[in-house]
């Protein structure tokens, strides 16, 4: 008597050309930072909506929260590991997309100078477009349109260098004031503010200069770099695979 073959075989993981599972080439995006910069970037055209109403107040409350929002999920990024690909991207993205809607806004409500704005928007599509190439360039093959738009699929890592954190900075002092002052009900006709728009523009055009030579500001991630950064190790995957086989048998 033959003893009983288990039918219960755990189905084999599946694998590629390489014979990597295809977990193994993707990291987790739904976190909580990631999460919270998605809400940041929906919640900008509201700002700018309040900004053209006039609604400069609330238009400030939004702005502070949103810098809130923005050191807690760098915060919690940190200290629960929770670092992405997308991260690294979309952070930064949110940032310019509240810059961008500011600058436009502000711009329409005649408080903003229209050469600065435009300098500053043109840099912001310039990078964005430079993003674009990188992306392609660095994407794993096989390039496709749908795997170019899978952001959980890691090749480059945007590094801010430092005249640009300066610029960014500047930036947000100019956007605050500008929306302040008119919140208060004061005059933007000051020496100060002109200061400050011309020492926004200088570093405006420093920092888009900046990114196009610095070697450090895109940074190519090597292969031990993404199976480090992964969320999904092939080890943990095969287990939740084998289990839930067996679970449902």
């Amino acid at each position: 008597m033959h003893p009983k073959e288990n039918s219960k075989t755990a189905t084999p993981t599946p694998t590629n050309s390489e014979g990597k599972t295809a977990a193994e080439h993707y990291e987790k995006i739904l976190t909580i930072p990631n999460m919270l910069t998605a809400a940041r970037i929906l919640a900008s055209p509201y700002i700018g909506y309040l900004i053209v109403q006039h609604e400069y107040k609330w238009a400030l409350a939004g702005c502070a929260l949103f810098g809130i929002t923005d050191a807690l999920d760098g915060y919690i990024a940190r200290k629960y590991n929770m670092g992405t690909f997308i991260g690294s991207i979309i952070d930064p993205a949110a940032d310019k997309i509240l810059m961008t809607v500011l600058t436009v806004s502000l711009t329409v409500g005649s408080l903003l100078p229209v050469p600065l704005a435009v300098l500053i928007v043109g840099r912001d599509v310039a990078l964005s477009l430079a993003a674009f190439y990188i992306r392609w360039i660095t994407l794993p093959a096989p390039k496709t349109f749908a795997r170019y738009w899978d952001l959980s699929l890691p090749s480059v890592e945007v590094r801010p260098t430092a005249i640009s954190k300066w610029n960014t900075a500047l930036q947000l002092l100019l956007m605050g004031t500008t929306l302040t002052v008119p919140a208060f009900g004061l005059s933007l006709d000051h020496w100060a503010i002109t200061a400050l728009q011309w020492l926004t523009g200088a570093t405006t055009v420093a920092s888009g200069i900046g990114y196009l030579t610095s070697k450090n500001a895109v940074h190519m991630l090597t292969k031990k770099e993404i199976k480090v950064r992964l969320k999904k190790p092939v080890k943990i995957y095969k287990e939740r695979h084998v289990k839930k086989h067996r679970d449902q048998g």
